[in-house]
């Protein structure tokens, strides 16, 4: 028997670019037929007329305590590629939408000024920040892992394994008044996004 036919193969499949959604991201905002602060039902609607289909979930409570918190899984809805969810959407009691993770190896193309940021080799991604922020005068900061960030994306960024390399997930958020930082905003699953 050989070892190899049960392989998933699939499992570290990146979209090229031109197979990918285009969404614009504008912080704070909208990204892509998302607003932060909407609730989920327009977000469902919004999506469905965009061709995805949402799972939801309750989570509990969101870290204060008192609000429920909720999260919503979209996929394609012509596609059944590793039934992966392309986004997914964070909504607090009260807040609306407050986080939304775009996943690196079959999530939209998001871009901000002309910057592609999902899905891409994490240098690559790093050296169009700096340039970014070098050219604009903004500042820039280096995370632990040698990320670049400019402020004024308000994103977050990730990896996750693409067969032998890797590529970049994003978070956007906006935080509504109710928290300090992404950390304190996006559930703990965030983190862990592979």
């Amino acid at each position: 028997m050989d070892d190899h036919q049960f392989m998933n193969t699939d499992l570290w499949v990146v979209l090229a670019d031109s197979e990918r959604r285009r969404w614009e991201y504008f912080p704070r905002q909208s990204i892509g037929p998302l607003r932060f602060g909407m609730e989920r039902q327009e977000a469902i609607t919004a999506m469905g007329e965009h061709g995805f289909t949402a799972t939801q979930e309750d989570l509990g409570l969101w870290c204060d305590g008192k609000r429920a918190q909720w999260r919503l899984e979209f996929r394609r809805a012509a596609s059944h590629y590793l039934d992966r969810a392309v986004a997914k959407c964070y909504f607090v009691e009260g807040v609306g939408l407050s986080c939304v993770l775009v996943d690196g190896l079959c999530g939209p193309q998001v871009t901000h000024e002309g910057i592609r940021l999902v899905g891409r080799v994490p240098s690559e991604l790093n050296q169009e920040m700096e340039a970014y922020a070098l050219e604009t005068g903004e500042g820039f900061r280096i995370n632990g892992e040698g990320d670049v960030y400019c402020d004024s994306f308000v994103m977050e960024r990730g990896t996750q394994r693409a067969g032998d390399s890797v590529v970049t997930w994003a978070l956007f958020y906006d935080l509504r008044g109710i928290a300090g930082t992404s950390w304190d905003m996006a559930p703990t699953e965030v983190w862990h996004h592979s």
